[in-house]
């Protein structure tokens, strides 16, 4: 059977390391990027081959057990990782000068960090011990969108910026919904200190999509293009959706239909998500 490895989008690439592989303890990564000129399918086929990370999940469990390492190869585009668990594995030789743990140093890879770190307080404000996947906006990123922001916080009308936040390329993961908040209230803060209207926390989409890394992919372009001229309004069921506005202001003229942002729920909160996989 093929083994996929490539993943059709950003999204895809973050959500199978973040979700599926960090919490079955693939902690140690090398990154790279497949030089032009060079085929990926081929790169793919000798890094899987050399490394062995085609094994079924059986046979990755009986490694386990022996105390030997397994390693998964992602790739997107020409980026990729390599990812290992504990153990013995010619993998720790081979790329011993490359090697970070993810613990320790973030995956950086098209605006995120990806790291595994312990939790900071439970919801009834214990301390945290557990361990959890830690998805946030890199923060030279994040700088670059504060300043962008706070210098079109009053310039712009209020149905502007929140499309502007609408289209923010990232998925709100718990770290990064705190990011979009810290973002949303500091432009607030600036609109109401000149007079201006203020946004709605209703602007900032606060459930992540989850999506099929080796699947079609949502075509975020797409519905970019299909929201141009319009605001968010928070639907029922919790889900962001496109909106017709009134120029100049946030209230919706007549309801149109949600055009496809191909949302599906998830859970709030990446500590509370379900392992999809080995």
């Amino acid at each position: 059977m093929e083994y996929p490895c490539e993943t059709t989008s950003i999204e895809g690439f973050v959500q199978l390391v973040a979700c599926n592989l960090l919490p079955h303890g693939y902690w140690f990564y090398v990154t790279g990027r497949v030089p032009e000129g060079k085929d990926p399918r081929a790169v793919d086929a000798k890094l899987v081959g050399k490394y062995a990370a085609n094994l079924a999940p059986p046979a990755r469990a009986a490694r386990k057990r022996r105390g030997l390492a397994n390693v998964r190869y992602v790739r997107h585009e020409r980026f990729f990782v390599l990812l290992a668990t504990r153990g013995e594995h010619p993998f720790f030789e081979e790329e011993a000068a490359a090697i970070h743990d993810i613990r320790r140093v973030p995956l950086k890879f098209a605006g995120y960090w990806i790291s595994y770190r312990r939790g900071q307080r439970t919801r009834d404000g214990r301390p945290d011990a557990a361990w959890h996947a830690h998805v946030q906006i890199a923060p030279r990123r994040f700088q670059e969108l504060r300043a962008y922001f706070a210098e079109m916080a009053t310039r712009w009308s209020s149905s502007r910026l929140c499309l502007e936040f609408y289209r923010l390329p990232f998925e709100p993961y718990a770290p990064i919904r705190r990011q979009m908040l810290r973002l949303l209230r500091e432009v607030n803060r600036m609109r109401k200190q000149a007079g201006s209207e203020i946004l709605p926390f209703e602007v900032l989409p606060m459930r992540r999509r989850v999506v099929k890394p080796f699947g079609p992919p949502l075509g975020r372009a797409a519905v970019q293009a299909a929201c141009k001229g319009r605001s968010v309004q928070r639907r029922p069921e919790g889900r962001d959706r496109p909106q017709s506005v009134r120029p100049g202001g946030l209230a919706p003229a007549k309801p149109r239909p949600a055009e496809g942002r191909g949302a599906q729920s998830a859970p709030a909160a990446l500590a509370d998500e379900p392992v999809q996989g080995s």
